[in-house]
């Protein structure tokens, strides 16, 4: 569908109509004075051959009807000409969700099995987020990285696939060997302090307990919960592992260094709930829980697409120019 942005500027078509009509009432003696006072009027004149609109010449008619089919090409132009796509429906939530994902150097244990396969907890973690990222349609979504310190690896944004390829990039280790907990909700705060939105919540991820950054976790849910960020919190490792020992194996906890009552207070501070997952298929049910709880269900904004054509009309406009400026030349030749 074809729509224009200033339909008023077609009122200008008429121009040249108007000033046709008013120079063709004055006399040659008018003319003459008018080249006096405006003296590039008669060169103007002298490079189109003598060309007057008022003239019944043959070979002079097609030049005439050339020049108002520019001008009428320019006005189109300039009137912002643009191709209206088809209506394109985006659900919108206003909900504002961040994903925390520890990724110190413990996420490196391999503790953890997801449908039947044993990997390391981060990969586990990307697998498992990268289905719920996918699914927060209509969400802006955005990602923190934290081990010693935390990162704000993509800010809050409605590109799901961004955000799903910057977790998939993200390396054990990358910010560091430790845990910062209490950092990560406060760059969380920062991230949506001046969000106007009315629904706004973090998922927070780890392995073990804040041993690193300058921020308690319980001062930063308490700063949570005054700007109204609801934090999910999830704790993962298995509880028990079996590892080859001088006597045979042995049963050991890997999951020792989780700090679960911290995590569920900084949960229960700020409404939000605590959850454990030790393999890969909790910590997909606990997503799934987490997308009930939190539901992007909403009404569809409908937008159109808008191309500019005015490329067209002006390039065409250019081209019959030239043709003119040729045209002029040739007829002036000949004459001669």
């Amino acid at each position: 569908m074809i729509q224009v942005a200033y339909p008023w500027v077609f009122a200008t078509l008429v121009i040249p109509f108007i000033i046709y009509f008013i120079s063709s009432g004055k006399s040659v003696s008018q003319e003459n004075e008018n080249a006096l006072k405006v003296p590039f009027y008669n060169r103007l004149y002298a490079a189109f051959g003598g060309l007057s609109f008022n003239q019944d010449n043959q070979k002079k008619s097609y030049l005439k009807y050339l020049i108002i089919l520019i001008w009428i090409l320019l006005v189109t132009a300039a009137s912002g000409i643009q191709w209206l796509g088809k209506p394109i429906s985006i659900p919108q939530t206003g909900r504002d969700l961040l994903l925390a994902i520890d990724l110190s150097g413990s996420m490196q244990s391999e503790d953890m099995e997801i449908n039947g396969q044993r990997l390391n907890r981060a990969d586990i973690v990307k697998t498992v987020a990268d289905q719920f990222i996918m699914q927060r349609s209509g969400d802006r979504i955005g990602l923190i990285l934290f081990g010693s310190r935390a990162y704000l690896q993509t800010p809050l944004t409605f590109d799901r696939n961004t955000v799903k390829q910057m977790l998939d990039d993200a390396t054990i280790g990358i910010a560091g060997p430790q845990t910062a907990i209490g950092d990560s909700i406060g760059l969380a705060i920062k991230a949506t302090l001046n969000n106007p939105s009315q629904s706004k919540a973090l998922v927070l991820l780890t392995d073990g307990g804040n041993n690193s950054g300058v921020l308690d976790p319980i001062k930063a849910a308490e700063l949570a919960k005054e700007a109204h960020l609801k934090i999910y919190t999830i704790g993962i490792g298995a509880s028990q592992m079996a590892v080859p020992g001088l006597f045979g194996s042995r049963i050991i906890n890997p999951s020792s260094d989780l700090d679960t009552e911290t995590l569920k207070k900084i949960a229960d501070i700020t409404g939000g709930k605590y959850f454990r997952a030790e393999d890969g298929n909790e910590l997909a049910q606990i997503y799934s829980i987490i997308n009930q709880l939190e539901p992007n269900k909403s009404d569809e904004l409908t937008i159109r697409p808008i191309t500019e054509l005015y490329q067209w009309p002006l390039s065409i406009a250019l081209i019959l120019s030239f043709i003119l400026v040729a045209l002029n030349i040739w007829r002036t030749r000949d004459a001669s």
